[in-house]
């Protein structure tokens, strides 16, 4: 199967009909580098943290939003998406449907024009459609770390992320 009908395989699971095709999302993933988590979570047992978590260990510069925590990954917390100050290619969503869209309409009037990722099981679609009518790349009920992991060796820089892990023969 090749990795274009992987992600189609993937994109099927998400309540979004209009999420971008497998040839998009597969370019989105090839290009970002650093990434605004929205409500990436303290307790590293949730997927708002093991999916940042993963994506750091992939080499993605994780930039950690959450009002309620001071550093996380390495790197000092801010506590809402407009006081991120560097620009992001991504703002990757954990945060509840009904707080969503709040996230899309900061994310949407931010000047380098990033994508939106909101994690699987989160929908905003009123914003979602705002977004994506001013040109956003917007993904709605996805999860970053299977689509992220479906193209894991294809993507940018990839051959060089985990080369001790490959070095030694563990599985990354």
């Amino acid at each position: 199967m090749s990795e274009l009908d992987r992600l189609a395989h993937l994109l099927a699971e998400s309540s979004d009909s209009r999420n971008p095709d497998p040839a998009q999302l597969r370019d989105l993933l090839g290009r970002i580098r650093r990434v605004a988590v929205v409500g990436i979570s303290r307790d590293p047992l949730k997927d708002a943290r093991r999916v940042p978590s993963y994506l750091a260990a992939k080499g993605l510069d994780i930039v950690p939003v959450n009002p309620f925590a001071t550093w996380l990954l390495g790197r000092p917390a801010v506590a809402h998406l407009n006081e991120v100050r560097e620009p992001v290619d991504l703002v990757l969503v954990f945060r509840p449907s009904h707080e969503a869209g709040e996230v899309i309409s900061v994310a949407t009037g931010r000047p380098e024009e990033p994508a939106i990722w909101l994690q699987e099981g989160i929908r905003a679609d009123v914003e979602t459609e705002h977004a994506r009518v001013q040109g956003r790349s917007v993904v709605q009920d996805l999860c970053l770390f299977k689509a992220h992991r479906t193209l894991d060796d294809n993507l940018p820089g990839a051959a060089l992320l985990g080369w001790r892990e490959r070095a030694r023969g563990d599985r990354i």
